[in-house]
């Protein structure tokens, strides 16, 4: 009588993979059978009034009518308002050995980077300065930056006292 080829951990490793086999296929099976048909309602979602998704179809008592011109789907314009290139600011620092500083800009509180190239007059640390923004290399660059001068105010003219004017000295009141 011959022996047969396969030894008792072969039959053993084989019967576990014919099982793992059959209870693959048996879940594949239920997983089937227990799977919700999918619906063309199950997949369709709703937008309340609030802009909230949800299950539920509106109330249609809640529906309003809404013109398209009224939908906006861009940004609005803005105003086309010159503004005023020059900008003020004050040199928060500045190095003369190497040529370049930052102003903080009064307006936006940002710091704005300035080589010695772009000044049209010398200038140091805390002064008040007129610039232009440009974009460098690495960001804003102040350009065109020289001392800010405040403009001149005009006086008022001098009216000369007129005869009805008394012009008696006033006496101090004495204490009592």
């Amino acid at each position: 009588m011959a022996r047969s080829q396969e030894t008792f951990n072969k039959k053993e490793v084989k019967n576990k993979k014919e099982k793992k086999r059959k209870e693959k296929a048996k879940k594949r099976l239920d997983r089937k059978d227990s799977e919700k048909k999918g619906s063309l309602e199950d997949m369709i979602a709703y937008v309340d009034e609030n802009g909230v998704i949800t299950s539920t179809p509106p109330d249609p008592s809640k529906k309003r009518n809404i013109q398209s011109e009224n939908i906006e789907i861009s940004t609005r314009k803005q105003d086309s308002t010159p503004v005023d290139p020059v900008r003020k600011g004050i040199v928060a620092f500045f190095n003369d050995s190497k040529g370049f500083g930052f102003i903080k800009d009064s307006e936006t509180q940002e710091s704005v980077f300035v080589h010695a190239n772009n000044l049209l007059e010398e200038i140091k640390e805390g002064n008040v300065v007129s610039f232009e923004v440009e974009m460098g290399q690495r960001g804003l660059t102040a350009v065109n930056v020289k001392i800010y001068k405040k403009p001149a105010v005009v006086a008022a003219p001098v009216v000369p006292a007129t005869s009805e004017t008394t012009e008696e000295p006033l006496e101090p009141s004495e204490p009592a």
